[in-house]
């Protein structure tokens, strides 16, 4: 409800200061008197949630929208191209608001804090603040080197001082073309309006503003004094909430401790850097964050405060905003600060009260009152105080520290603690030892001596996110596709029912294939190899191979499974902890099948890659396939392309394990690649099943396996890829242009209908019961299916080439253009 006395009516009234501009301006800002001698008044933002506890949809929507409209100006690719950089305190959070708007930018913000081993990347003055030094941290020094938009934002843009500061500083180290100013209020004056166009002219670059409202503040002379003296006047009246000496006022419990669950390495902020895959993480972890803030709630509790804690406001202010859709009591957002304000009980006076505590974080500068305005008297039945893990001090749970003060002003005190991130540093020395492989039935569903993985366990980890939030973000190339997990596809009746039919139907022929794979490795790899299984589609093939070996020569083969990422190679430490174990001469990689060759490739020249810096030799990198319908290797089993049921589901018929994770917060220099088991989905697994039924062939068809594999033997198996031509036929045809969205046989199109947003499933006309599933599937998701001659695989899966969340419908369906 809008209030009927203006918050800067107080203020304006005493000073003579006028605000005009924009008629929405006066519902934006109110005023307040600051304790400062380097200006008297202080534009209070109504929306920013800062001082004036609001709304979380309001906060996040205000800086959302302006991100929107940045997109706008910049286009799609120079959106693509931007980073977003926020300012320390105050605007930490808006600037978060606006790179999620922007949709795909990185986002970091300038800090106060010092972090040991973090170098730092620029910095800047803040001439009329009460703290004015600023240090830029980022993770990844490049984040701010590229070329494209650098997109800067503040609450408010009055003189442009810290903005062009800040900008001729980056400009200097990173020169651009393009600079983007952004903040709720543009507040200039009519003689400062000019001077961004001379200094953007002065750096020889474009710098556009983006506000979401116009004004400037009229100051009579000698303001700065009469400012001065009426803060003198009015601090001994002045509204400050103070504790009681612990010995002098009842007894009130702590404040309950809420364990949040924040996902393991995803920073909690943007101070070193957030990038959209974090945002991403951070999303689909929200929701249970949420669930556990709102169990923790007393009950009939009707209006509750979310109160985050200076530079930390992006992550508070989105677990406000999500515990606004879940529980029905009135949610309101705001923070701490170190901003000092003189607090009067007017309405029409923007700071109504203060609590005034000591930092609880150790800073730089010192020890010294902190503050949280507007929280004393607001009648909260709860509030959720929101630190840092470097910020639950001592101080903060002292008997004058800010528990103790909000416990003075309601009843219930819940403290959520988010691990404070800070950047590993880099590892001089390479551990002696690297860890045993993990074994079911602690890490997936495989008996242990079925398989190793060289993996480490991210169970506990949140990486899953919607497909069309990874599908831009991939595609744009904000983000790795390993570096997050697609949510696993739960197959309904019917398709378990297909699957179930197909297995039945082609088990023989994949344990005939099987059998001859294995066959050809015994006969021209090693007589006792070591299967390493590519994870995670070989590793049900590799567990075969070994079971084949085992029943038809009663050999006990090891068998592991890896890691390799396209475009980021093979786990290298997995391969250190092979040759130390074994003659990597005897290594042969398994995968389950080949599409247009790419993970060929890819190994050939990960393995190139590793002997030259290792000087460790002896690595094969032909992979031996179950089925190699686009000729890229030299040792199959069948050259067909029809349905290997393990290709139909995802963690469920693979030992329970996700597909692999890279990404450098989780994953260390010397660690291995990760993955998840998901014991959860234990009663749906057949990841055995599948495993018993083909083996139980093994028998009938051992005398074709053995004749097909001498038939292998007397052949030229040189791989032609025709498989990869295929492709770049079909990238051009269809006006893709980009192999990696082309993902040619049934293996392949099914993972893009279970992982990615598909545009069109193409089918070779007259294609049987191998595509039953592909077609189900793509009912289900609104694809089209369309029949084509000539066509080298059975059937291919063409990803939605220019994707964004604008190309589905609200149902999720891909749309076709």
């Amino acid at each position: 409800m809008k209030n009927v006395v203006w918050t800067g009516t107080w203020v304006a009234e005493r000073l003579g200061v006028e605000l005009v501009g924009d008629e929405k301006l006066s519902d934006l800002l109110g005023l307040a008197l600051r304790r400062n001698p380097r200006r008297a008044h202080l534009l209070v933002s109504n929306v920013l949630g800062k001082h004036v506890p609001q709304s979380p949809s309001v906060v996040y929507g205000h800086g959302f929208a302006l991100g929107r409209r940045v997109r706008e100006l910049l286009g799609a690719e120079g959106a693509r191209a931007a980073v977003v950089l926020g300012y320390a305190e105050t605007a930490t959070g808006l600037g978060h608001c606006v790179a999620d708007g922007v949709g795909l930018a990185p986002y970091l913000h300038s800090t106060r804090r010092p972090v040991p081993g973090v170098d730092t990347a620029g910095g800047f003055e803040e001439s009329h603040s009460h703290a004015t030094s600023h240090l830029l941290l980022p993770e990844n020094p490049a984040l701010l080197a590229g070329a494209g938009p650098l997109v800067l934002v503040d609450d408010e843009f009055s003189t442009g001082n810290t903005v062009l500061n800040t900008i001729r500083d980056l400009h200097a180290r990173y020169p651009r073309d393009r600079y983007v100013v952004v903040a709720l209020v543009d507040m200039r004056s009519a003689a400062d309006l000019g001077r961004l166009t001379e200094f953007a002219t002065e750096i020889g670059a474009r710098v556009d503003l983006v506000t979401a409202a116009r004004g400037t503040v009229n100051l009579p002379e000698g303001v700065l004094e009469k400012g001065q003296a009426l803060v003198a006047e009015h601090e001994s009246t002045e509204t400050t909430k103070t504790t009681e000496p612990a010995d002098s006022r009842p007894g009130r419990p702590g404040a309950a401790r809420v364990e949040l669950g924040w996902p393991r390495g995803l920073p909690d902020g943007g101070r070193h850097g957030f990038t959209p895959g974090h945002r991403i993480r951070l999303d689909a972890a929200l929701p249970a964050m949420a669930a556990r803030v709102a169990d923790a709630l007393p009950d009939g509790a009707r209006r509750v405060l979310v109160l985050g804690f200076e530079e930390l406001m992006y992550a508070p202010l989105r677990l406000a905003r999500e515990l606004e859709q879940v529980v029905s009591a009135e949610v309101r957002y705001s923070t701490t600060t170190r901003s000092p304000v003189l607090a009067l009980d007017d309405p029409g006076y923007a700071i109504r009260t203060r609590l005034v505590f000591p930092a609880h974080d150790d800073p730089d500068d010192g020890p010294g009152e902190r503050y949280a305005y507007n929280v004393a008297g607001a009648g909260f039945d709860a509030v959720v105080a929101v630190v840092d893990s470097a910020a639950d001090t001592p101080a903060l749970h002292a008997p004058d520290g800010l528990l103790a003060q909000l416990a003075e002003h309601t009843p219930n005190v819940l403290l959520v603690v988010v691990p404070s991130y800070v950047p590993a540093r880099p590892s001089t020395e390479r551990p002696s030892m690297l860890p045993e492989p993990l074994r079911g039935p602690a890490f997936s569903s495989y008996a242990p001596d079925e398989v190793g993985w060289l993996l480490q366990d991210l169970s506990d980890v949140t990486l899953e996110a919607p497909t069309e939030e990874r599908e831009e973000a991939i595609q744009s190339g904000g983000a790795h596709y390993a570096e997050s997990l697609p949510v696993e596809y739960q197959p309904s009746p019917q398709y378990q029912e297909l699957f179930q039919t197909a297995l039945g139907t082609s088990a023989a022929r994949i344990a005939q294939a099987v059998g001859a794979v294995t066959e050809l490795v015994l006969a021209e790899r090693s007589p006792h190899p070591v299967l390493v299984s590519l994870a995670r589609a070989g590793t049900p093939v590799g567990v075969l191979m070994r079971r084949w070996a085992k029943h038809r020569h009663g050999l006990d083969l090891p068998h592991y499974a890896v890691s390799i990422v396209r475009g980021r190679g093979i786990d290298a430490n997995a391969l250190r902890w092979l040759a130390a174990h074994h003659d990597p001469a005897d290594v042969v990689f398994v995968d389950g099948w080949t599409g247009k060759g790419a993970i060929t490739r890819e190994l050939t020249e990960a393995i190139r890659e590793f002997e030259s810096a290792e000087g460790i030799t002896g690595f094969d990198p032909e992979i031996a396939v179950l089925a190699d319908p686009g000729s890229c290797v030299r040792t199959y089993g069948t050259r067909e392309d029809f349905l290997i049921p393990s290709a139909c589901l995802n963690s469920t018929v693979s030992g329970l394990i996700s597909r692999t994770v890279l990404r450098s917060d989780l994953v260390g220099e010397y660690d291995f690649h990760g993955a998840k088991f998901y014991r959860e989905l234990a009663g749906s697994d057949v990841s055995v099943d599948f495993l018993d039924a083909v083996a139980a062939h093994f028998t009938d068809v051992a005398d074709t396996a053995v004749a097909q594999a001498k038939e292998l033997l007397a052949t030229d198996r040189t791989p032609t890829w025709e498989g990869w031509a295929a492709v770049e036929r079909i990238s051009e045809e269809y006006e893709i242009h980009d192999v990696n969205l082309v993902k040619p046989g049934v293996g392949e199109t099914t993972r893009v209908l279970l992982r990615r947003v598909p545009w069109k499933i193409l089918a070779r006309a007259g294609a049987g019961t191998d595509l039953d599933h592909v077609r189900l599937l793509a009912q289900q998701r609104g694809v089209p299916v369309e029949e084509v001659d000539e066509l080298p695989y059975t059937c291919v899966g063409l990803i939605h080439p220019k994707y964004t969340r604008g190309a589905t419908g609200a149902d999720g369906k891909a749309v076709t253009v």
